[in-house]
């Protein structure tokens, strides 16, 4: 029996330990290691303290962000938190330290010019430290070491988030390769583009498909949304937050896997139908020992050298739009631009 997939924390569940912990040590002069928050679905992990500092009027903890068994990009990150007391009535106040981004674009659920960090880890913090002492009269720097670089390997750029990370986590769990903070980062890309008016926005698989629709279009940093492979998460947001226009880019095997309804292009999620594709071969004229060979391929890339001159990569983008339309249900105009190893486009659906 396989042993079940381990869950972690979010880093808005971490930041929210680390400030309960130094507002502990405000009101009661001692740090609680572990310290126990309680999360929004009732939850209540129990974190290891990193650091416990304490000086006049301040003090700062830190927790490992611990993410499970989920490929997180910010698992194994220090998540530092300084509390400063406040004057009475001055209320909850968030900074963003360092590695911790502030916000330059419209569209996100922040104002420009916050920090980074989202409302509900903002609700996760103000509410453990609420069970210490209410009302929460203080100021919250949350800072990552090293987050900078981090984020590097976010959309954040693309989300107009400079300087360093976002703190997430509406439930503060991190369920194993739900890759939960992808699709947000995509929603969040459709939502800053609604704000800044585009009206035209581009999903991709990866770079090589990315820089082609860029060449293609010309669009601009906050029309590109690296989708993954997390296509139906892109289609469904934009069902329900519609823009003009949408083009989705990627290599012909995952645009066969959308081209036979797949809304999860990974490789682990779905594997490339070569029956189906050879099923398009023989529409396309293909002679039967050819198709037959096509039915028995390893890879779509063998099925599309062994098509030849016959247009199975147009074949396959057009039923990747007509499936991509059909989710979206009206409303939004769709292209599909499938590309090459080499990221040249070999088929282009209107």
């Amino acid at each position: 029996m396989e042993k079940p997939l381990r869950k972690g924390w979010t880093t808005g569940a971490c930041a929210a330990a680390a400030a309960k912990a130094a507002w502990a040590a405000l009101v009661t002069g001692c740090f609680p290691d572990p310290v126990t928050v309680r999360l929004p679905r009732g939850d209540t992990p129990a974190f290891r303290l990193n650091r416990a500092e304490r000086g006049d009027g301040w003090a700062r903890a830190a927790v490992i962000k611990d993410a499970g068994d989920d490929p997180d990009v910010t698992h194994g990150a220090e998540i530092v938190v300084t509390v400063v007391a406040g004057l009475p009535d001055s209320g909850l106040v968030f900074r963003a330290g360092e590695g911790v981004g502030t916000v330059t674009l419209p569209g996100l659920p922040l104002a420009v010019g916050e920090p980074a960090i989202n409302p509900g880890p903002r609700a996760q913090i103000e509410a453990n430290m609420a069970e210490l002492a209410a009302p929460v009269n203080a100021t919250v720097t949350v800072s990552i070491p090293g987050g900078e670089e981090l984020a590097e390997r976010t959309m954040n750029g693309r989300l107009g988030i400079v300087g360093g990370l976002s703190i997430l986590g509406t439930t503060g769990v991190v369920i194993p390769y739900s890759c939960s903070a992808w699709i947000h980062s995509i929603h969040r890309g459709i939502d800053v583009a609604r704000a800044l008016g585009l009206s035209h926005v581009a999903g991709c698989t990866g770079k090589s498909s990315d820089a082609a629709v860029r060449r293609l279009y010309r669009l601009e940093d906050q029309a590109m949304l690296d989708m993954g492979g997390f296509v139906g998460a892109l289609l469904k947001y934009l069902r329900r937050h519609p823009l003009p226009r949408l083009t989705l880019g990627g290599g012909f095997a995952k645009m066969a896997k959308l081209a036979a309804g797949e809304m999860d292009l990974h490789s682990t999620a779905a594997a490339v139908d070569v029956t189906r594709l050879a099923a398009l071969l023989a529409d396309l004229g293909g002679p039967p020992a050819l198709v037959a060979e096509a039915g028995r391929a390893v890879s779509a890339a063998r099925v599309l050298a062994l098509a030849g001159d016959r247009p199975l990569a147009a074949a396959v983008a057009r039923r990747a739009r007509e499936a991509a339309l059909a989710v979206l249900a009206g409303g939004v105009a769709v292209d599909v631009v499938v590309v090459d190893r080499q990221g040249r486009i070999i088929a282009h659906a209107t």
